[in-house]
C-alpha cells in the first residue's frame, strides 16, 4: 500500500531547476571557468562535496565551488523576484488528489530548508506538505539516502510505502538507495539506460502520478 509520496521540489514541483541550471554556467563564467551544460546537469540534487569533487575535477582543482554557487544563488534570487515561481504542470491537481485520499506528503530537497519554504511559499503550496526535509537537515546529501530516510521518519512511514518523486538521476538514486519506490518526471533530461532499473515507474508529467495513485491502494 502506497501510503505517502515524497516530492523532490527544484524542476519537479516548482519550474526552478532551469535556473540552476543556466546559472551554474553563467556563474563559472564570471569566474574564468568554461561550465558545459553536462556539468550544470550532472550535479542537479548532489550534495555539496559531491559537486565540488566532481566540478574541480571536471574544471580544474582552481574551481572555487562555494564563491561560484554564492553567486549562482544570488542570480537564481534575482530571477525569482522578477519572474516569480511558477508550478510544474499537475503539481496542484497531485497534492489535492493526496490530501483528499489520505496519502501523506513531504518535500526531500538540496535546496537548504529555509529557502525552501520560501519557494513552496511564493508557490502557493507549503500548506500542502506535512513536512519539509531541507539538504541542511541532513548529513549526507544525495544520492546518498539520508534525506528521504528522513522524511519517510517524519511522515512515520516506512520508505517502501512512499512513492518519491524526483526528475535527476541523484534523487532517483538516493530514493532507491532508501527503498522508496521512486518515480521520474523528467524536466531537463530523460532517464539513461543505467537508472531505468532503479525505476519504480516514469511519467511525462505530475498529473500522471494520480493514474498510479489509482491503480494502487493508497492511504492511511
Amino acid at each position: 500500500m502506497i501510503k505517502g509520496i515524497i516530492f523532490d521540489m527544484d524542476g519537479l514541483l516548482i519550474d526552478t531547476e532551469k535556473y540552476y541550471f543556466r546559472y551554474w554556467i553563467e556563474s563559472a563564467e564570471e569566474f574564468g571557468f568554461s561550465m558545459k551544460p553536462h556539468h550544470a546537469l550532472a550535479v542537479r540534487s548532489l550534495s555539496s562535496v559531491y559537486a565540488q569533487r566532481y566540478l574541480k575535477k571536471a574544471l580544474g582543482e582552481n574551481f572555487d565551488y562555494y564563491a561560484v554557487r554564492a553567486r549562482r544563488r544570488e542570480l537564481i534570487h534575482e530571477a525569482i523576484e522578477k519572474f516569480g515561481i511558477k508550478l510544474k504542470y499537475g503539481a496542484a491537481e497531485l497534492l489535492q488528489y493526496c490530501m483528499d485520499n489520505g496519502v501523506l506528503t513531504a518535500v526531500a530537497t538540496a535546496t537548504i530548508t529555509e529557502n525552501a519554504v520560501k519557494h513552496l511559499e511564493k508557490a502557493g503550496i507549503s500548506d500542502m506538505f506535512s513536512e519539509i526535509v531541507g539538504g541542511d537537515s541532513i548529513k549526507n546529501g544525495k544520492p546518498a539516502p539520508d534525506i528521504y530516510l528522513n522524511a519517510a521518519e517524519k511522515l512515520g512511514l516506512d520508505t517502501c510505502s512512499c512513492i518519491a518523486l524526483e526528475d535527476s538521476p541523484n534523487g532517483i538514486i538516493s530514493a532507491f538507495s532508501a527503498g522508496c519506490r521512486p518515480v521520474m518526471v523528467p524536466d531537463l533530461s530523460e532517464p539513461e539506460e543505467m537508472l531505468k532499473p532503479l525505476l519504480y515507474d516514469c511519467v511525462p508529467t505530475l498529473i500522471h502520478v494520480i493514474d498510479i495513485l489509482k491503480r494502487e491502494r493508497v492511504g492511511k
